[in-house]
């Protein structure tokens, strides 16, 4: 069974074997095999897409609220970074902080783009890369969140104050001042959200993943140019809303750098060496569809 008659020219048979047989005898494929299709690009699916970040984000935000605030500690290791900072002769944010609260059209306007925009741009990115790069989308998402993932370990290892909190050193909380709307850690919301969480900064780690994916997979000059921008406005923010010291954004930029190096140890690859559209997976995994004469 599975094998077939068939006339030669010279009148004499010979026998074949069918599409069956040559599927049913074709060997398993190895662990590794199958290892290797999980580490390939696949076309994501929309629903598994809004399921995984709506969870992975309040799981982020459940765990970073959930650990302890340890004030003193926290306190503590802000006078440390400071005098640190002077040492270096690199403590410019009181200076930064008290340039900017004088001009309210510009503080502001900070306050309300330190309160949104790395929900807005990180998400805008996210389904960019859905929509026109699907084969780079998966590699760049890990990205993210193992960033975000070291980024937890740093809040339970290392509590720390923003500056704003800080005691003796006269800094100005912004959104206190100028009674602006969004931050999650002063005025109404700040019993939402760990006071005491600043090091590392996840804007800095988020914004500067959208920068640098923007800045490498857009085509367009512009696109480019406003890709490098926007970590960097949002370094200016930081530092002038005195929600963090600049150190807090080598932390992010640490813990960037960490999740680029799984993401490359996982895909081989970085982001926007992967093709933009991945390669079409056949509908039995290791098997080749039979062709029929």
């Amino acid at each position: 069974m599975g094998e077939a008659s068939v006339k030669t020219l010279e009148g004499q048979s010979a026998v074949t074997s069918s599409p069956m047989a040559d599927e049913s005898v074709r060997p398993p494929r190895s662990r590794l095999a199958r290892f290797g299709e999980l580490r390939s690009p696949r076309r994501p699916r929309i629903w598994f897409e809004i399921l995984l970040i709506a969870v992975s984000y309040w799981t982020y935000s459940l765990i970073r609220n959930a650990v302890p605030e340890q004030k003193a500690e926290a306190l503590r290791n802000a006078d440390w970074i400071w005098e640190f900072e002077k040492s270096l002769g690199l403590a410019f944010e009181h200076s930064v902080n008290h340039a900017v609260n004088s001009v309210t059209w510009l503080i502001v306007t900070m306050n309300y783009y330190y309160a949104t925009l790395h929900f807005i741009v990180t998400i805008g990115v996210l389904v960019w890369l859905y929509r026109w790069h699907p084969g780079r989308y998966a590699a760049a998402r890990l990205v993210l969140f193992a960033t975000t993932g070291v980024a937890l370990v740093g809040y339970y290892l290392y509590p720390l104050a923003p500056p704003r909190l800080m005691n003796g050193v006269n800094f100005i909380d912004t959104v206190l001042v100028h009674e602006t709307w969004g931050s999650m850690a002063s005025g109404d919301l700040k019993n939402m959200s760990n006071q005491y969480a600043a090091m590392p900064s996840m804007h800095i780690g988020w914004s500067l993943w959208c920068g640098l994916i923007i800045f490498a997979v857009a085509s367009a000059p512009w696109a480019k140019i406003l890709g490098l921008l926007y970590p960097t406005a949002t370094l200016v923010v930081i530092v002038a809303t005195a929600n963090h010291f600049w150190l807090d954004a080598v932390g992010g930029i640490l813990c960037l750098g960490f999740g680029f190096a799984l993401s490359y140890g996982w895909y081989r690859a970085l982001p926007h060496r992967l093709p933009k559209v991945p390669e079409r997976q056949p509908e039995r995994r290791g098997l080749r569809p039979a062709v029929r004469a």
